[in-house]
């Protein structure tokens, strides 16, 4: 017999641990690729942080590896939300065939709701992070030219 998969769990491993693909492990097993692939960009992206904080702003590496780290952070909230926000009926239907439909109440709700601040804090940050960059480059390579 296939186990039960709650919508609410995978909202919440989606918003707390997305980023490393427990959602994914969660729903499809530790067979799926895309789960495996999960923690590199993250990981990478925490390499970022500890560069600039070791190095401070003005590494380019970190530059480039910063904004992995925010992208992933996104998109992990943004399947917490569509988890959240799939009808119980349509949830069981897909990732429980045969069983029957479950009340999900508000937890699912909640996670949404945290999704969407955490997640669009991330993509904020994340586009300001990238174009502030982009234009000090661009400022830098015109005074390279002008020089």
């Amino acid at each position: 017999m296939p186990r039960y998969r709650s919508k609410t769990l995978a909202t919440w491993l989606a918003l707390l641990a997305g980023a490393f693909g427990a959602h994914r492990f969660y729903l499809h097993g530790p067979r799926d690729a895309w789960a495996r692939l999960h923690p590199w960009p993250t990981l990478a992206g925490l390499y970022g942080v500890q560069r600039v904080q070791a190095l401070g702003q003005d590494d380019p590496l970190s530059w480039l590896l910063l904004p992995l780290l925010g992208l992933m952070i996104a998109q992990a909230c943004l399947f917490a939300i569509l988890y959240g926000l799939t009808p119980d009926e349509r949830w069981d239907a897909r990732r429980n065939p045969g069983a029957p439909v479950r009340a999900t109440g508000w937890g699912p709700v909640l996670g949404v709701i945290a999704a969407l601040m955490i997640g669009a804090t991330a993509l904020m940050a994340t586009i300001a992070f990238g174009g502030q960059r982009y234009f000090e480059w661009q400022v830098e390579e015109a005074r390279k030219i002008s020089a």
